[in-house]
């Protein structure tokens, strides 16, 4: 079944029976993503929720000097979206493009509301949720602001060994914060 891991991630919070869990499922759409293709694009508005089921997904934006400068990964069994876009229907400040071929399960703003319709402590659920992904940023945040570059990026290998086989040095500099060329000299030093 396409939803066993969609399923087993929401059932970490243990809300939902498993006719719950089964009709929760039911909203979302696969969709297949080609590597390099974009999910989302800067300038457009963001009208999906995703969960990635298999590949990868760089989510970043590129400034006014034409500069990459990566957010967040979403590999397998991880959320996607930009929640400003998605909420207050402004275009996006983010891309979203696919590091590799890539499934995703999408949900729209439409489906989503008709879900809380449906199942009503499914809000419960996005909100749990959500709190632990800003306990996730908030984490990063700090790590940024009090770790070392050098710091930054052992802690990165460490805890994403997966994540990180699938970016160019370019890439987890971007994610770093770090130029490439110190990048190159932290590995050099490891």
């Amino acid at each position: 079944m396409i939803n066993h891991l969609l399923i087993a991630n929401i059932d970490e919070n243990g809300l939902l029976s498993k006719s719950e869990q089964e009709e929760f499922c039911s909203y979302f759409q696969p969709k297949s993503i080609s590597k390099k293709e974009f999910l989302l694009e800067q300038g457009k508005v963001c009208k999906l929720e995703g969960f990635v089921l298999e590949g990868c997904f760089r989510i970043f934006t590129i400034d006014a000097k034409g500069n990459e400068n990566t957010i967040y990964i979403a590999a397998r069994n991880w959320w996607l979206m930009d929640i400003d876009s998605f909420m207050n229907h402004e275009p996006s400040a983010l891309n979203i493009k696919a590091l590799e071929d890539s499934t995703v399960l999408i949900i729209s703003e439409k489906d989503k509301a008709a879900l809380y319709k449906s199942i009503p402590k499914t809000e419960k659920l996005f909100r749990i949720m959500f709190q632990k992904s800003i306990v996730a940023w908030q984490r990063r945040l700090v790590r940024n602001h009090s770790l070392t570059a050098k710091e930054r990026y052992s802690h990165f290998i460490k805890n994403y060994p997966e994540i990180a086989s699938k970016l160019t040095d370019r890439q987890t500099s971007s994610y770093l914060g770090i130029t490439h060329e110190f990048l190159s000299k932290i590995k050099k030093q490891s």
